[in-house]
């Protein structure tokens, strides 16, 4: 079948059809997120039960959950993060780069994130390149929103229209925008309509394979390395990134560019 996310099982990585959360966003009374901490999961599952139970409200939600072990961060700072985990999106992790040669910013669901983490460190030490880390939450609710909100413009063109929460969220951003997550690549695009263009999704279209997380993400192309490079691709194209630099990035961070793509092989 086709790759999609990842769960372990024993030592061995199993890979899934991948179709969940596309197969979610079909069905309009179900709320599915796609987590990546516990705190995250707090916030929902407590949001759910306002929803459903104080509320009465005709839904129901789709969890996804990891059993992979990792560390649980502490939740940021700000008025907006609660917000933003229900919504869809938050910014995770402000970039650290002092005098910055380029900016990009990094979208991370699930356990994934903790790779966008690690390609903004490579992209900083290595490259100069500043990256914000932002944790998508639901890739559905956030296109759900935007599709409301195009209606109602369509249906009030005397009234000022509404802007979506994601290109509220993402509309002042710099550099090009790298979604990654252990999913296929069409859970990311449901966005793409709203970013003009700045999006490049990763993801792990393919067919499913027996591995360790740690190859089957490099084959994948959703490592960390592998984000990295991406970012550095993109802003190639846009003319803020030497493409020498950036060719000889992709060696040193141990990608193949010559190898089979993982959507066929």
């Amino acid at each position: 079948g086709t790759a999609g996310r990842t769960t372990l099982s024993g030592e061995g990585l199993q890979h899934q059809d991948g179709h969940s959360l596309l197969l979610a966003s079909t069905v309009p009374n179900l709320v599915s997120y796609d987590p990546a901490f516990a705190y995250e999961i707090a916030i929902i599952v407590r949001d759910g039960i306002r929803r459903m139970f104080e509320n009465r409200e005709d839904i129901f939600y789709y969890l996804t959950l990891y059993n992979e072990n990792y560390a649980q961060e502490a939740m940021p700072a700000g008025a907006d993060v609660e917000e933003g985990i229900l919504r869809g999106i938050y910014r995770f992790k402000k970039a650290e780069v002092a005098k910055a040669k380029a900016t990009v910013q990094l979208l991370g669901s699930g356990s994934i994130l903790n790779e966008a983490v690690k390609a903004q460190q490579i992209l900083g030490e290595k490259y100069g390149v500043a990256a914000d880390v932002w944790s998508v939450t639901s890739y559905n609710e956030l296109r759900r929103e935007a599709l409301k909100a195009e209606r109602w413009n369509m249906l009030h063109p005397a009234e000022p229209a509404r802007i979506p929460y994601v290109q509220q969220v993402l509309g002042g951003t710099e550099g090009p925008i790298v979604a990654a997550s252990d999913y296929m690549k069409s859970v990311q695009d449901q966005i793409s309509p709203w970013l003009g263009g700045r999006m490049l999704a990763l993801g792990t279209d393919g067919f499913g394979r027996s591995d360790n997380r740690t190859y089957l993400r490099g084959h994948f192309e959703v490592n960390a390395a592998s984000i990295a490079v991406a970012a550095l691709s993109r802003l190639v194209r846009e003319g803020k990134f030497d493409a020498k630099k950036a060719a000889k990035a992709i060696g040193e961070l141990g990608v193949n560019p010559e190898k089979s793509d993982p959507a066929t092989a």
